[in-house]
């Protein structure tokens, strides 16, 4: 400050005067900002220090229906948080039993530190569900073949369920996605292989309720 006041003193008569003094305002202001988030910096480095900032997040985990994930992979995502990787599983266990054996994404979501799980499920694990297949050891049982029969209904029922996240036009078009996702998974539909379906809903044989 006085070297500002000298400075104007000692160039009242410097047309350039205002101009330098408006720079080292501008220096000066840069630094105080600098400074701070400098400060806020260091803060979002440390995790105890970021805790208290998070009120609400949402995150999604990939998990095997009625098993504990890894460790390993939960605690990069929910450590920084700070939740408890082992709690956190076994929530995740508790919650998916009845998709016990099926891969499925799981969605936590995260608030005042305690997470509440949502279940994700994909076309191909409502599919197999569907199926009502007897459990199976993953270690133990391999390349599983899914050549069960699904009912039209339950097609449609299942295309309501993923329609949010189709990208159809019409509920027919979601049908047709999830016929498609039943040809992959090798199953029947009524009796009948899928593509044979989608054909029979192209051609108008089968009633697809409005939405």
């Amino acid at each position: 400050m006085k070297s500002s006041m000298l400075l104007t003193a000692s160039c009242r008569n410097n047309s350039n005067v205002w101009y330098l003094l408006f720079i080292s305002d501008i220096v000066m202001s840069f630094a105080s900002i600098i400074r701070h988030n400098g400060v806020v910096t260091n803060l979002q480095m440390r995790p105890s220090a970021l805790q208290p900032l998070i009120k609400k997040g949402c995150l999604y985990v990939k998990a095997v229906g009625g098993e504990v994930p890894a460790t390993s992979s939960l605690a990069p995502k929910i450590g920084p948080l700070g939740l408890s990787p082992k709690k956190i599983g076994d929530d995740i266990m508790k919650n998916t039993g009845d998709w016990k054996g099926l891969k499925i994404t799981v969605k936590l979501t995260v608030q005042n530190r305690q997470a509440k799980v949502d279940i994700v499920p994909s076309a191909s694990s409502l599919i197999i569900k569907a199926l009502k297949e007897p459990p199976r050891d993953r270690k133990k049982v391999k390349n599983i073949k899914h050549s069960g029969n699904v009912g039209f209904d339950e097609i449609v029922r299942i295309a309501k369920v993923m329609r949010e996240r189709s990208m159809a036009k019409e509920l027919s078009g979601t049908v047709k996605e999830i016929l498609g996702t039943a040809q992959s998974v090798g199953c029947q539909v009524d009796g009948k292989p899928p593509h044979d379906v989608i054909d029979a809903v192209n051609a108008g044989e089968y009633d697809i309720p409005d939405e």
